[in-house]
């Protein structure tokens, strides 16, 4: 039963997660469609948005368990969800950096050769927009989270799904 019971709340953590990312990254696509489709240039992403979103989800669930020690242990709330975003947000950059480069190897003849383009060419936009939307996305979790972990369990559901109190 306790081995259930764990699957089933790491199942429900993935999909509330997941959720939460694809809005967001699906948000991406939509305005980079919107903003394509104005220039007749043909753009369709929404297998790598998927994808994407699944990664991200579990990267930011795994990446939940490892504390950030001392570093934030007596300071304020507000500098663990700076330090956890900026340190998210480095991986995000890194692996879109990498993702582009791994694309275009053959077009630039090797692995590095493609690297070196990554930051030469007009996929670096693309590139830093990526990053820019996955860093939004990555602070507000970083808050959810905080609050929740402040509100208690269950906490964040009852804030949400109650009505506001009058005053």
């Amino acid at each position: 039963m306790a081995l259930t019971s764990k699957i089933g709340r790491e199942l429900r953590a993935l999909a509330a997660t997941t959720l939460y990312f694809g809005v967001w990254l699906g948000s991406l696509i939509v305005l980079k469609h919107l903003i394509l489709e104005e220039y007749r240039i043909e753009f369709d992403r929404w297998t790598a948005a998927v994808v994407g979103t699944l990664v991200l989800a579990k990267v930011v669930l795994v990446l939940e368990h490892v504390s950030l020690g001392e570093l934030v242990r007596a300071r304020p709330a507000w500098v663990e969800v700076v330090a956890k975003t900026a340190l998210y947000a480095s991986g995000v950059f890194a692996v879109l950096v990498l993702e582009h480069a791994f694309e275009g190897r053959h077009e630039h003849g090797s692995f590095g050769a493609s690297l070196s383009a990554v930051f030469r060419d007009a996929d670096f936009n693309h590139v830093i927009v990526n990053a820019m939307c996955c860093t939004g996305a990555l602070l507000g979790y970083n808050v959810l989270m905080l609050v929740r972990r402040r509100l208690g369990p269950g906490g964040l559901r009852r804030a949400f799904l109650t009505p506001v109190a009058e005053e």
